[in-house]
């Protein structure tokens, strides 16, 4: 262990000696020179941020080689860069530079750079050895935002694949440090102790609703200006709450200073530099929980919330939510307290409530949209499956991702990388506006494209401006709009000068902006809804909805850029479309199809054309019916309804007649009314040849269309075995095959001379025989004829020789022979 005097000797002058992370300077020096990975664990006010990456610049393994720290947020990559250019008394920008998303200060000189978590993504595509880097530190890891997870993925690949001696050390202030050590197989190190301490209160009652919460803030904001000394810092969600807060506490007797990543970065110094003479209250979003020191402050009022993008799994549309901040976070909020005095954190909700928060705050990865994600691992040349992520994308997640850039086309089919989505992955931002800008046809439309895609980057500069039109935003960077908010114009302007340097194009914008936002959103087309004003059909699926007041709200078709999914899709930002002036990715999209249907009421069939786009139907016209699928309707409908068919006797007969001959295995077609409906299709559409309705269906031989359905073997094998009727000594007799068993009738006197009674089949099978009075009227019925001559014939006789004395009734009609000479009547 190095004592006190190596300590301060080893930390150089412009460390200050008496942060509580110095203690663990020598060991983490140690760690790093023995292997590459290490794990910083500093407890908030410990000065990790701006003392670590002075004291890693003389380490040998640096080899005269860059340090890049990340930071999560814009005005903590400024800030922890000025500080740390503050204590070796040069300016920022020499030996220690920044860069973010919109401004940068780095020169030649720079070794130590700090940077906001998205530009390491970016550099690792562009130069995948990280050229010149010796370590990076991944700052505030614990809030495990997206582009950190990636970032730390990365460089866990290029490290084990060709870079073994790149350093990477993880610090936080909160952090379930064993889980990340074995994810990056490194020892843990420990700065135990806060710089001050900081005595924390809870509330008696928890605040009822959120929409509460600024006037909760306001008083307590006014007690401890009364009860204790200090600057105050606050934590609010949003904007929102910042704006009805600072209202409440008007002539409070101190000066009020909101902080939040959309303010110009010279009001963001206001509240970052202390005030003389005058008291302070600075109501912040979570932007002041890491990384940055607020000087002066010896209270924090936590209103315990904090606002978070969830993806809606049901519309995959991404919406910002208000949720309770977790125990980790509530206490980094609560060491803002303690860096220059002991101090207080005042908890507006109570002890009960604290027990019950989550112990970290969800990871980002888990909740947000992956596409941007999965194109940079495309690009990377590796599956996020097959990268070391602390938490495991989303599977489900993932796939849909995928399925956006298969259409966005920048995967192939097979789930390739495509030339244009390494195009996309270069530009350096979301995979939707980066095919908008390579959309592009023209040096104007280049330009277009690039203050599109820089405006949806940022917040809307026009937030709660009657109308969602993206042209009063395109507007709005040019001057043209008063009411625009001047710091979030401000850095549209210089993304969007970013973005027309990589598109290299000094054209003035010009274009198509619906056309150009097509190109990125094909998903998002909406469609007017008819009848309801602002109600459109979202060709991804779903409704959305405008302001009935909105201009665009009479719109036909809308390109929706911005959705917010609340308790239904809003649209936020939109542009008109001209449905006859498509994008290609658009018009390779669109389906025709031709859909013929039944109208019950008026029994005719219908065909109609339908030009969609995803959920939309664009166009949707009435057009001929094709005779073949007019034919296979009609028959499916009769079919489904057998009543609706003209079911002859002679069809159910002949229907009977191959499901007798079924039934003992004959090899003969299913003819049962099921069977038939299932395959109407095959025998039954080609004798509707030339109908269109069921009027004309009246016409339909029936029995012909199911003798159709046999091939000539097997017709002939049903007449010759199950014979439609027989001959008989007095005439033929058809043959009913709807009873149970087979069944044939004739007069008696038609069964005059046969002894026997006929069998089916070959044989196999007897028919029962119905012998009928002159009149018509069954005598007998039997399945034995002989049997019946020689027994019951004798009382049938006597009856019928009374009451039709005129007809022969021999006493063994087995040895008679039909005489009746008068003319023939027929036989039933």
């Amino acid at each position: 262990m190095l004592t006190g005097l190596a300590i301060r000797f080893t930390l150089r002058p412009m460390i200050p000696p008496d942060l509580p992370v110095a203690e663990a300077i020598p060991a983490l020096l140690q760690s790093l020179s023995a292997r590459p990975n290490a794990v910083l664990v500093a407890p908030p006010g410990a000065g990790k941020t701006t003392t670590i990456p002075l004291a890693l610049r003389t380490a040998a393994w640096l080899g005269g080689q860059k340090i890049i720290m990340l930071e999560p947020r814009r005005l903590a990559a400024r800030a922890a860069a000025t500080r740390m250019a503050h204590l070796i008394g040069e300016p920022v920008g020499q030996s220690v530079g920044f860069r973010t998303r919109i401004d940068r200060a780095v020169s030649d000189a720079t070794s130590i750079e700090v940077i906001t978590e998205g530009l390491l993504v970016r550099r690792l595509e562009r130069d995948p050895g990280l050229a010149g880097v010796a370590c990076v530190i991944f700052d505030e890891i614990h809030e495990r935002s997206l582009d950190s997870d990636l970032a730390l993925a990365f460089c866990l690949d290029l490290q084990t694949e060709y870079r073994p001696e790149l350093r990477l050390l993880a610090m936080s202030a909160t952090l379930d440090g064993a889980r990340l050590a074995s994810l990056l197989d490194a020892p843990i190190i420990e700065s135990a102790g806060r710089l001050h301490p900081v005595t924390i209160t809870h509330a008696a009652k928890d605040i009822p609703h959120i929409r509460d919460l600024p006037d909760a803030m306001a008083r307590a904001v006014r007690a401890a200006l009364a009860d204790h000394p200090g600057d105050i810092l606050c934590f609010l969600p949003g904007m929102a709450e910042i704006r009805r807060t600072e209202s409440a506490l008007g002539h409070c007797g101190a000066v009020v200073l909101p902080l939040h990543g959309d303010l110009p970065p010279a009001e963001q110094d206001r509240a970052l530099n202390p005030a003389v003479n005058q008291r302070r209250v600075v109501l912040s979003t979570s932007i002041a929980e890491t990384s940055l020191t607020v000087p002066g402050v010896r209270i924090v009022i936590d209103g315990g919330y904090r606002r978070a993008p969830v993806l809606d799994a049901g519309t995959g549309l991404a919406r910002l939510t208000t949720r309770r901040i977790s125990r980790a976070a509530a206490d980094q909020r609560a060491g803002r307290a303690g860096r220059e005095a002991p101090g207080v954190a005042i908890r507006l909700w109570t002890s009960t409530q604290q027990r019950g928060l989550a112990a970290f705050d969800r990871p980002e990865i888990l909740d947000a949209d992956l596409a941007g994600l999965t194109l940079a691992c495309a690009a990377w040349g590796a599956a996020p499956a097959n990268l070391r992520f602390a938490d495991t994308p989303p599977p489900g997640r993932v796939e849909t991702a995928r399925a956006l850039l298969r259409t966005l086309g920048a995967l192939d089919d097979q789930g390739k990388l495509t030339d244009g989505g390494r195009e996309m992955a270069a530009l350096g931002s979301h995979p939707r506006l980066a095919a908008m800008m390579l959309a592009a046809r023209d040096g104007g439309e280049m330009a277009l494209a690039a203050d599109l895609a820089a405006i949806l980057e940022e917040r809307d500069s026009l937030r709660g401006a009657a109308s969602a039109d993206m042209f009063l935003r395109v507007a709005a960077l040019d001057g043209r709009a008063e009411n625009a908010d001047r710091g979030v114009v401000f850095r549209t302007r210089q993304q969007a000068g970013q973005y027309r340097a990589r598109l290299k194009t000094r054209a003035p914008a010009a274009g198509d902006i619906g056309f150009l936002l097509a190109c990125g959103f094909p998903d998002r087309i909406a469609l007017a809804r008819g009848g309801d004003a602002g109600v459109f059909r979202l060709s991804g699926g779903g409704t959305a909805r405008l302001p009935p007041n909105d201009p665009l709200a009479r719109e036909t078709c809308l390109v929706a850029a911005g959705l917010e999914q609340k308790d239904s899709a809003r649209i936020t930002l939109a542009a008109s479309l001209d449905l006859t002036h498509l994008p290609p990715v658009l018009t390779a999209a669109i389906t025709e199809t031709v859909e013929s249907g039944f109208d019950a009421v008026s029994g005719a069939v219908f065909c109609r054309r339908r030009r969609r786009l995803g959920q939309l139907v664009l166009e949707d016209r009435m057009v001929a019916a094709d005779g073949l699928q007019t034919a296979a309707i009609l028959a499916r409908v009769l079919c489904e309804k057998p009543d609706l068919l003209a079911w002859t006797p002679a069809a159910r007969q002949f229907q009977a007649r191959v499901g007798f001959a079924r039934s003992i295995g004959a090899d003969l077609p299913d003819m049962a009314d099921t069977a038939l409906a299932d395959d109407a299709a095959m025998w039954l559409a080609p004798f509707l040849a030339g109908m269109s309705k069921l009027a004309d269906c009246a016409k339909l031989d029936l029995a012909a269309a199911l003798r159709a359905r046999l091939d000539y073997a097997g017709l002939a094998a049903l007449d010759r075995d199950f014979p439609a009727e027989i001959a008989l000594p007095g005439g033929r007799a058809k043959i009913d095959y709807t009873q149970p068993v087979p069944q044939a009738q004739a007069r008696a006197q038609a069964f005059y001379g046969l002894r026997e009674t006929p069998k089916l089949a070959g044989g196999r099978v007897a028919l029962r025989l119905a012998l009928l009075s002159p009149a018509g009227r069954p005598i007998a019925v039997t399945a034995d004829l002989g049997a019946f001559w020689q027994g019951g014939w004798a009382d049938a006789r006597r009856d019928m020789r009374g009451r039709y004395p005129k007809q022969s009734w021999p006493e063994d009609p087995g040895l008679a022979v039909h005489v009746d000479t008068r003319r023939p009547r027929p036989i039933a």
